[in-house]
Order: C-alpha cells, then structure tokens, then sequence
C-alpha cells in the first residue's frame, strides 16, 4: 500500500463510483476541490481509496473519503485516513471534522472523532457532524 497526492479528478472517479453511482459524474465534484489537497490509497499501482482535505486557518474538514467496495475492511480507509490526520496537523489544524454518513460514525469513532450534536439528511442518506482535536 502506498499513499500519494492525486489530482481532483483521481478523486472524482472513485468518489463516483462508491457514494454516488446513480447521480450523474458532476455531483460528486466540489466547488472548492481545486483549494483542497487530495490523497488516495494505492495498491500495486491501483487507486482504491480517496480522501480530500481542506484547511482553514487551525481546522480541517476531511471530505469524500471513500475506498472501493471491494477493498473495504481490509485496512486501506484506516491507513489512509490516518495520513489525512498526520496531514492536517502538519498544516497547522489542531482540530479535524467530517460530514459522516451516520452508519458510519461507528468507523469514525476508532479514530477518535466525536458526534457534535448536530445532524443533516441529504439525497435520503443522514448524516452527522463530527470532530476530533488533533493535538495531544
């Protein structure tokens, strides 16, 4: 396994493929994709697991993080995500948040990210708004 920097599009095509397969390729691009850094998973030269990061001032918000289904539990999301972490504390953040799909929050409590209290629906899929402090 291998982590690297990719560019937006690396991204789009798995962020496609794994959380929206029936929306068009469009929806899956962000507005701001071209200021945030994004990092995929690769395994033998194969990208199956993609994240992106924005940092604004001492907080970053991870988004789109998404691996291949059939590379799911094998450890590929945790590494990667774990990157992303190290990354944002590089960058200066002291704290991290996502918009998880809330039957992921379980996933996301491993890594120490906390429900804030605070929960949306989009498109029938819930979500929660969760965070983590990434100093000690």
């Amino acid at each position: 396994m291998k982590i690297g920097a990719i560019s937006p599009e690396a991204a789009w095509t798995i962020r496609h493929q794994v959380m929206w397969p029936d929306k068009p390729p469009d929806y899956v691009k962000l507005k701001d994709d071209d200021r945030g850094s994004h990092w995929g998973l690769f395994i033998e030269n194969r990208l199956v697991s993609v994240v992106s990061l924005f940092i604004d001032g001492r907080r970053a918000q991870f988004r789109k993080f998404a691996t291949l289904q059939q590379e799911q539990g094998k450890g590929c999301g945790s590494k990667l995500l774990r990157h992303v972490f190290e990354e944002a504390r590089l960058q200066g953040a002291d704290q991290i948040w996502c918009n998880a799909r809330a039957e992921k929050a379980g996933f996301y409590n491993k890594f120490g990210l906390a429900a804030s209290g605070e929960a949306f629906e989009k498109d029938g899929v819930s979500y929660v708004i969760m965070q983590a402090c990434l100093t000690e």
